[in-house]
């Protein structure tokens, strides 16, 4: 029969071990779901990530791509996921702040079923139009839409997206009316930009750069707070006449509810380091895209204010999912 002290020493021993295994995570590549197809501009935002993430966790983090659904399947699938560490989750704006209002029988909560790490990106928009128009300001832009109402036209990546809700809010403070034309993804939608096809969009700068330079669309304004660095003569949309306006769309971290706190932190100060790395800031800097890194308290703070104030622009623009 063991003795007291030999089942207190085998105790001990395996606590020992189960400490030592969980002290060597990761000891397995880790998987990243990214609610986009690959290809775009927020899957390559997801990749440079990725691969600073996994040098400094020396694990590889494999993306996995699940578009559709406003990234409500890549939710779903995330939030459903082990809560280990191995799976995390590349949620945006779109995911964890617009979906709860345009999808009524949404099957994942962006507050309860996710634990945020941090945010990553901060990508605002650019409000560019087709030559055509003819407008070189958002003044004249206003001026030409309060002349034809209904008649110009704004395409975005899908019904909801954000790009859509961002020319509802244009047409919300501006007191004009436009036809919104949803799109499967900016790609085909930069077609008929460039065709002159559709007037104008509310897009990510790294889709139109190269056609910004040439001069094959017309940047009228900046749809954050603050100016581009890469654009400093092109004012921000709420500097140019409509006060109030700010859509700065936000991409972060997660990891599924419940994953266990020290697995979290060791994620949380890799991905410090990740995001601090100065090749991959200057990377995202020369796309207008700023590189962001914070607490979870913060992430989860944004998240709450983000709710109520999409909710409210939903309701006015009348988006739907169908």
């Amino acid at each position: 029969m063991p003795t007291s002290r030999t089942k207190a020493l085998v105790a001990a021993g395996l606590m020992a071990l189960a400490s030592l295994a969980h002290a060597a995570f990761p000891d397995k590549p880790l998987r990243l779901i990214v609610p986009f197809p690959a290809g775009g501009a927020a899957d390559a935002m997801a990749r440079g990530m990725a691969q600073r993430l996994g040098a400094e966790l020396g694990q590889q983090v494999i993306v996995d791509n699940r578009g559709g659904a406003g990234g409500a399947t890549a939710a779903e699938a995330a939030a459903r996921s082990p809560a280990d560490g191995y799976t995390l989750f590349f949620g945006t704006m779109g995911t964890h702040a617009i979906n709860p209002a345009l999808y009524p029988k949404l099957r994942y909560d962006p507050v309860k079923d996710f634990a945020p790490i941090s945010l990553t990106h901060i990508t605002p928009r650019v409000l560019v139009v087709s030559p055509l128009l003819n407008v070189r300001s958002v003044a004249d832009l206003v001026a030409l839409a309060r002349s034809k109402p209904r008649s110009l036209t704004y395409g975005s990546a899908g019904n909801g997206s954000s790009s859509h809700l961002a020319g509802a809010l244009f047409e919300s403070l501006a007191g004009v009316q436009m036809v919104h034309v949803p799109y499967k993804g900016s790609s085909p939608l930069l077609v008929d930009v460039l065709a002159g096809r559709i007037d104008m969009t509310f897009d990510s700068y790294v889709v139109y750069e190269e056609h910004i330079k040439a001069g094959k669309v017309v940047p009228l304004g900046v749809t954050s707070k603050s100016r581009l660095a890469v654009l400093p003569k092109v004012p921000t949309i709420a500097e140019a006449g409509l006060s109030g306006y700010d859509v700065s769309n936000w991409l972060g971290l997660f990891a599924p509810a419940n994953t266990p706190q020290d697995v979290l932190s060791t994620v949380h100060a890799a991905l410090g380091r990740a995001m601090a790395d100065g090749n991959l800031r200057a990377q995202l800097a020369a796309q207008g895209i700023e590189p962001a890194f914070g607490t979870p308290a913060a992430l989860a703070a944004l998240i709450r204010t983000e709710i109520p104030k999409w909710a409210q622009i939903v309701r006015k623009s009348g988006a739907t999912v169908d």
